[in-house]
């Protein structure tokens, strides 16, 4: 895991410490509040307890079911929500992330979310690893020592010029990590490792990543999760 001092970071955007927590901060007119992740309170302890438990959409894409549990790579880990989701049902999760920021406050949510009684048991079946999926995620998983029955993927959308009132959030990831342009290979890697599924999420009229079709779709009111079945996930 790099050090938060060894992060780049694009000009005017920083990593701090701010109440006992680390933050990614820049321009709030810009940017938004400083960013950090947080386990314990906010949306992540609502999601938790009123989110729908296996009744979830991705919950649904990643096969968890009655007696199905299974264990999940998420690929693009981002802020850990999903992954935190996942995790609070059961599923023991990897959560993988190539931008160094965002790995660095993924690592110090983590590491204050393992303190907190309520969740501890959550946290301890998320698994953290810094690296670019879409060139390493095979040896990202043998060093985790995990078991990669389903992949999660949740790649950046190419930014439209008409979508101008972008969250602030997003513009943030989208200074530090760009679109996704190699959302192709992340596909075909995360195929050749996941041993049962492979599920994507994109906004609900999005064109499917170019490569081959999916089997599946599950659809919600804003996107849409596409499902590249392997074998089935059995009890």
């Amino acid at each position: 895991m790099s050090l938060p001092e060894k992060a780049v970071l694009p000009e005017g955007l920083a990593l701090t410490y701010c109440e006992g927590r680390l933050v990614l901060a820049g321009d709030e007119k810009r940017y938004g509040k400083p960013l950090s992740v947080d386990f314990v309170a906010g949306k992540a302890a609502h999601r938790r307890q009123f989110g729908g438990g296996r009744g979830q959409l991705v919950a649904k894409a990643c096969g968890l079911a009655k007696g199905v549990t299974p264990s999940v790579v998420d690929a693009t880990a981002g802020l850990g929500r999903d992954a935190f989701v996942l995790a609070a049902l059961g599923a023991h999760v990897l959560l993988v992330e190539r931008v160094d920021a965002i790995a660095a406050l993924l690592e110090d949510g983590l590491l204050r979310a393992a303190k907190e009684y309520d969740i501890a048991d959550i946290i301890a079946r998320m698994t953290l690893r810094h690296g670019d999926a879409a060139q390493s995620l095979e040896a990202l998983v043998v060093d985790a020592a995990f078991d990669p029955q389903v992949v999660h993927l949740d790649p950046m959308f190419p930014h439209r010029e008409k979508s101008a009132l972008v969250k602030k959030e997003m513009r943030l990831f989208r200074e530090l990590a760009g679109d996704d342009d190699d959302a192709p290979r992340l596909l075909e890697v995360a195929l050749e490792v996941a041993t049962h599924r492979v599920v994507v999420k994109r906004p609900r009229k999005a064109p499917p990543i170019a490569g081959p079709a999916p089997q599946h779709v599950l659809e919600g009111k804003t996107s849409r999760y596409d499902l590249y079945v392997k074998q089935s996930l059995h009890r």
